[in-house]
């Protein structure tokens, strides 16, 4: 199994159990990575039979400003959800930070989840 990642994307949507992060939009950090057979689109250089890393980006940032949670496990167990089931992508590990949640963790606070057969 090839593995398409995507690092450091960041999408702005609204988390958090305090009421007032209900009422602002927070900048999440994502990494990512999809399992992906890439020796098809490799094959013939087509781009059509690829995981589109492009794409995934735009539909992350696309489910990052539509959603409301409060807690960054059920984002990131819903996106992994629908990336995989949009993507047909058998393997997710999802990386998620919370930049600034915890002053003292300048890297940041978050959950790495990974779903699906490798």
């Amino acid at each position: 199994m090839d593995t398409v990642f995507i690092k450091g994307l960041e999408v702005d949507t609204v988390i958090g159990a305090y009421d007032w992060e209900r009422t602002i939009r927070q900048c999440l950090r994502v990494d990512v990575q999809l399992g992906w057979d890439n020796r098809p689109a490799a094959l013939n250089d087509e781009l059509d039979r690829a995981l589109d890393y492009a794409t995934v980006s735009q539909r992350i940032q696309a489910f990052a400003s539509e959603a409301q949670f409060i807690l960054v496990e059920t984002f990131a167990e819903r996106l992994v959800e629908m990336l995989m089931s949009e993507f047909h992508i058998p393997w997710v590990r999802l990386t998620l930070t919370k930049p600034g949640a915890v002053a003292a963790a300048s890297g940041g606070v978050g959950v790495e989840i990974e779903r699906g057969c490798r």
